[in-house]
């Protein structure tokens, strides 16, 4: 089967590609590569395209016969989000909505959309259920909302088949070392921590020390990657099993702290890891853990090696491989 990934030059699309490829299915990636990575890109076709751009999706479905769509092109920077929304809602949102036309015109009826936990906002209970209120409390978050929504109407009227997979933390690289995290600006806290303990940055910044945790420091929810990926092709067979539209939450259940990520990073590289502290930022709840019991029932997706070790080692390894990768942030994670 001939897989189109939308965002597949990027860190979760691109690993995605590889365990498609693995399985015997053949992605084709479609990515505009302003913030993917064209190395990124080893297995299947590269199409340098926007989603926006219509003609190119149509040529696309035709010339590669699409039998279904992995969604992850989007823009995903909580912070960047609160300062152009704009650019958010049209990238995220109508672009989506470009590509679902162009399925619907080809004739392509399955989707796996990478969704988010932030559509849910501030948690009212932990761990976090599916059917917990989706209150996003940003503009990322809002435009993921959105799509999950499109993606609810496409289905009840024009027959749209279609898993959301709201997913936690994901970190973690690569085990045979061929991909890895590089965002551009990178925010997330396990790079950021690798990067101080290499030197490459004066120190982390944590954003408060103060919250009612055990250590006063906020708590994720880490997946690693390579299991992430593994559930999109999960979800791909359960759809094509004739299985129902709907949304899976994607986590291991537990949580780690920042200062957990931080000793847990020392320990594994050896060296020390520079902080700074600084106060909370706005919007950052103190706890946010999956209940991802529904993805185990259903599609029988447990997480296999995200323990918080193995994903800073993998991750510390990739590190370790490509010295030049992106290091400098303008929006630490908590």
């Amino acid at each position: 089967m001939n897989i189109l990934v939308t965002g597949g030059a990027g860190y979760i699309g691109s690993h995605t590609a590889k365990q498609l490829a693995r399985e015997g299915y053949t992605p084709v990636v479609i990515d505009h590569l302003q913030r993917g990575h064209r190395a990124a890109v080893k297995w299947g076709t590269l199409i340098q395209a926007d989603v926006g751009d219509r003609i190119a999706l149509d040529q696309a479905f035709q010339r590669y016969s699409i039998d279904a769509v992995l969604h992850f092109a989007a823009y995903a920077y909580v912070g960047e989000s609160m300062q152009a929304p704009e650019l958010y809602f049209r990238n995220n949102v109508l672009n989506t909505l470009n590509l679902l036309d162009a399925m619907r015109a080809r004739g392509v009826q399955t989707i796996v959309f990478s969704s988010t936990c932030a559509t849910y906002g501030h948690p009212r209970q932990i761990p976090i259920t599916e059917d917990h209120i989706q209150e996003p409390i940003n503009p990322y978050g809002e435009s993921k909302r959105m799509v999950e929504r499109l993606l609810h109407w496409y289905g009840e009227i024009y027959g749209l088949r279609w898993v959301a997979l709201r997913y936690f933390n994901a970190a973690g690289a690569d085990r045979e070392g061929e991909l890895g995290e590089n965002h551009d600006p990178e925010t997330h806290l396990i790079p950021l921590a690798i990067s101080a303990a290499l030197g490459d940055r004066d120190a982390l910044e944590i954003y408060g020390t103060d919250y009612d945790t055990p250590d006063g420091t906020a708590i994720r929810d880490y997946l690693h990657v390579t299991d992430l990926a593994e559930a999109h092709l999960a979800a791909l067979r359960y759809l094509h099993a004739g299985g129902s539209s709907t949304a899976f939450n994607l986590g291991t259940g537990s949580g780690h702290s920042v200062r957990e990520v931080i000793d847990t990073v020392e320990r594994i590289s050896g060296r020390a890891v520079p902080v700074r502290e600084a106060g909370r930022r706005s919007g950052d709840p103190p706890l946010l853990v999956a209940d991802a019991s529904k993805a185990a029932r259903i599609l029988g997706w447990r997480a296999q090696q995200s323990s918080l070790p193995e994903i800073i080692q993998t991750a510390w390894n990739w590190k370790l491989k490509n010295p030049e990768s992106e290091t400098v942030a303008t929006d630490s994670a908590n």
